[in-house]
């Protein structure tokens, strides 16, 4: 057999050698942590001290108005002492229910106040009753929301006498808080900065020494789960559009303190941990006692498909947390963030004489401005943001939505509802 043939050496072919890529290939440089990050580790903020309430021997009251008309109004109140009073307030709050749960309160202790309260708010709900929604057909807002707020205006200077309040001026004050804490009657929506006056309101009853620190466990595990259960009627009856809302990419279309107040409730609970939340038998046997879990379980009632992964990531992330201690500390920080350095939200917040401004902001007068609810031509507002987005925002519509209505969850579920419910059930782009 014969030997295949071998060419000769000098007859290979010449292969050039690689060239060298090493100078044109991109320095790799080691990637830097993200802010949001950083964020994330920095330590929770802390509770400042709640002041006394002050001497109000030669107190003038005021009624309670915008202040903050501008960027510039906004940084200067996140300076100031009142931005600290309500940070302490609110934070005070969480902190008195730290591991307790509702059934630990005696109801027949409650001081004649907080009871005052509660029926104010029974009151309130025996009004609804009175306003029946209109059948419009609609998912969004109802208009005889704008007549249960108004029924609600007639009768609110009664309901302070019976808290003790005398003076014309003092009542004046403290009842626009309260008011405001149902929903903005011009745009018939309802969010977080309602929510955030409803605590107002009791701020001002504690700076008037009617709520002193032995209150503070009743006033979030009584007063605010009966505050809850009747604006959760109200959104039912009107449907109430989110103030703001980020749809599923946001906590809750309405509330924000049931998450932190009921994350303070569960830190060191030996039993219940964050992914306990996906437990429909633990929802059930203890929401009644937990604002947290209560406040999962009304989310999932009006959402219109089942699972928090689809229709409320951004809780469905927060479960994965290794502690609820891990939880309050974000809350806590997303307080700060999201509604006290929020310019779409606290350019509603109210400013009197019991929760002052600061020096150096503006005043509704100067510009010539009329209260919001009155004000026909603030319908649409354009502006620029912080990081140079152009916003332009409608009544209809606030925050991130620049204009486009948002329909809430629970008109959504109550018309299909309406439909027999056999159908089914649509995608959550609310």
């Amino acid at each position: 057999m014969t030997a295949p043939h071998q060419p000769h050496p000098q007859q290979l072919p010449l292969v050039a050698p690689p060239p060298d890529l090493s100078a044109k290939l991109p320095r790799l440089t080691p990637r830097k942590r993200s802010s949001h990050r950083d964020a994330e580790g920095a330590p929770p903020p802390p509770t400042p001290a709640l002041p006394s309430p002050p001497d109000l021997t030669a107190h003038t009251y005021e009624r309670p108005s915008r202040r903050i008309l501008s960027p510039a109004d906004h940084e200067i109140f996140l300076t100031s002492e009142t931005c600290t009073l309500v940070t302490s307030w609110i934070f005070t709050l969480s902190d008195s229910v730290r591991d307790t749960p509702i059934s630990s309160v005696n109801e027949a202790g409650l001081t004649p106040t907080v009871q005052t309260i509660l029926s104010i708010l029974d009151d309130i709900e025996s009004t609804l009753s009175e306003c029946p929604p209109e059948d419009t057909g609609s998912r969004f807002g109802n208009p005889i929301f704008r007549t249960f707020l108004e029924a609600v205006g007639t009768k609110l200077s009664s309901w302070h006498t019976t808290l003790g309040l005398t003076s014309t001026a003092q009542i004046a004050e403290v009842e626009l808080y309260l008011h405001h804490s149902f929903g903005n009657k011009r745009r018939i929506d309802y969010g977080s900065g309602h929510e955030l006056n409803f605590f107002l309101w009791l701020l001002c009853l504690n700076r008037l020494s009617y709520l002193p620190p032995s209150t503070f466990p009743s006033l979030v595990l009584v007063v605010f789960p009966a505050y809850l259960g009747l604006m959760r009627k109200v959104q039912t009856a009107y449907y109430l559009e989110p103030a703001g809302s980020h749809g599923v990419w946001g906590l809750d279309d309405y509330q924000f303190l049931p998450f932190l107040f009921g994350a303070s409730q569960l830190v060191g609970h030996k039993y219940i941990t964050p992914k306990s939340i996906h437990n429909a038998l633990t929802l059930e046997e203890f929401s009644s006692d937990y604002l947290y879990l209560d406040q999962v379980a009304f989310v999932n009632s009006v959402k219109n498909v089942e699972g928090l992964r689809w229709h409320s990531p951004m809780l469905d992330d927060i479960s994965a947390a290794k502690s609820w201690l891990k939880i309050e500390c974000g809350m806590r920080k997303m307080f700060i963030k999201e509604i006290l350095h929020k310019l779409p939200v606290m350019q509603h917040f109210l400013f009197g004489s019991l929760v002052p401004g600061a020096e150096g902001m503006g005043r509704e007068d100067d510009y010539g401005i009329v209260e919001e609810e009155e004000d026909s031509e603030a319908e649409v507002e354009v502006f620029d943001d912080e990081t140079g987005k152009r916003h332009v925002h409608q009544a209809a519509g606030w925050g991130d939505c620049c204009g486009i209505r948002v329909p809430a969850a629970v008109g959504a579920e109550g018309e299909s509802r309406k439909g027999g419910g056999g159908g089914l059930r649509r995608v959550p782009f609310d």
